[in-house]
């Protein structure tokens, strides 16, 4: 891979490269699979490739006059197709449109325009004249997500797949903050790519392919790069990240990432409370964590509870905002949905290294009390969402 070079004279602009042969390959085995989008109820499944999800939308848009800059692959799958065995759990499909969102016009017009394109993937024979966007959304659409503030102005629109390997697409005028650690720092432009399949006869080879650069908001490509490489984590400023990063810091953790130097050790604190800032209540929390292990764990039952007694250990040890009740209901919830994944796995696991507390409260010496009690069922949450979900 051969690094793209700045003019600027001081070496900070090293953030991009030049993809090799072996990772074009790899790009554009995501780029052609077909991905099933799963839909609701009756609602057939539909057969996705990205380059021509992302060519449907890009053409209505242009058509609406709302310009495109540039269209790029992001997180997991861009980290997926630098170091394809990467220790990585690679999930979703994170598209990145940069656009305009001077209004909100725009906002509701580019949910439309994906919702509309979606009709071009339904097989032959379905009805499509009766089929409204609103019906699209309820059918297909597992999360909206809109956010407008000073400093971030993005849409995001995540199609359905059962797997917990969701087509995201993400509408991007202004994002302060575009990764969480560097080896989700990742961006691939994809434009050359799709001009290229657009435009060429021939096949791709390894003499005959187009340039794609790629690209590290981390700060660093070759940095970053090597982070990947070697199962490092790295990450700067964690109190800007929504939720802190603590979730995913403890999924690099259960897939044997560690540390790249003693200061991410110290900056669990930062992680811990900027998550608990901005998941106070114990029922967000629950559905922040159930929703985190629905999405990344998709059949990974071991890992779900190997990951939660991680996360269990990291909040007991590094979290120093919350006072003491709150922090025990924290932990306990986080114990609770450990043992709940422990009970599904087919065989009971080894548990000599475990040790549990137990003090009788003051009110279990009273004859009257029952030692029984009926536990309520955790909440059934539902992954779809009526409107946009505000993130301001």
């Amino acid at each position: 891979m051969a690094e793209k070079n700045c003019n600027n004279g001081d070496g900070v602009c090293k953030r991009s490269s030049v993809l090799s042969w072996e990772q074009i390959r790899n790009l554009n085995k995501v780029l052609t699979e077909v991905v099933p989008v799963h839909g609701r109820g009756n609602f057939p499944t539909l057969e996705i490739q990205l380059k021509d999800i992302i060519r449907k939308v890009r053409c209505r848009l242009d058509v609406e006059g709302i310009k495109v800059k540039d269209v790029r692959l992001n997180g997991s799958a861009a980290s997926h197709v630098l170091v394809k065995d990467n220790g990585l759990s690679y999930k979703d499909l994170d598209l990145i449109f940069a656009v305009e969102l001077p209004s909100e016009v725009e906002f509701q017009l580019i949910r439309d325009i994906v919702l509309g394109s979606l009709l071009d993937f339904l097989p032959e024979g379905v009805n499509k004249n009766k089929l409204t966007p609103m019906t699209l959304k309820e059918a297909y659409v597992q999360k909206l997500v809109k956010v407008s503030t000073e400093t971030d102005r993005w849409s995001l629109i995540s199609l359905s797949n059962k797997d917990g390997r969701n087509v995201e697409l993400k509408f991007v005028d202004s994002l302060r903050r575009q990764f969480e650690f560097s080896v989700d720092s990742f961006q691939i432009v994809l434009d050359s790519m799709l001009l290229y399949y657009d435009c060429a006869e021939n096949p791709m080879t390894e003499h005959f392919h187009p340039t794609v650069v790629g690209e590290s908001v981390y700060g660093n490509f070759q940095e970053a790069l090597y982070h990947l490489e070697n199962h490092l984590i790295a990450t700067k400023n964690p109190e800007e990240i929504r939720g802190g990063g603590l979730l995913k810091y403890c999924n690099l953790l259960v897939r044997d990432f560690k540390p790249a130097d003693e200061e991410v050790k110290t900056l669990e604190r930062y992680m811990c409370s900027r998550f608990f800032i901005d998941f106070p209540d114990i029922v967000d929390q629950q559905r922040k964590l159930e929703t985190y292990l629905h999405n990344h764990f998709s059949k990974e039952e071991k890992s779900k509870c190997d990951y939660l007694l991680i996360l269990y250990r990291v909040v007991n040890e590094s979290t120093v905002c919350l006072m003491g009740h709150e922090r025990r209901q924290t932990l306990n919830l986080i114990a609770f949905l450990a043992l709940r994944e422990m009970g599904q796995l087919p065989t009971v696991p080894n548990t000599s290294s475990v040790t549990c507390y137990y003090q009788p409260a003051p009110h279990v010496s009273d004859m009257n009390f029952s030692n029984y009690y009926i536990a309520n069922s955790p909440a059934a949450y539902d992954h779809s969402y009526h409107t946009w979900l505000s993130c301001s």
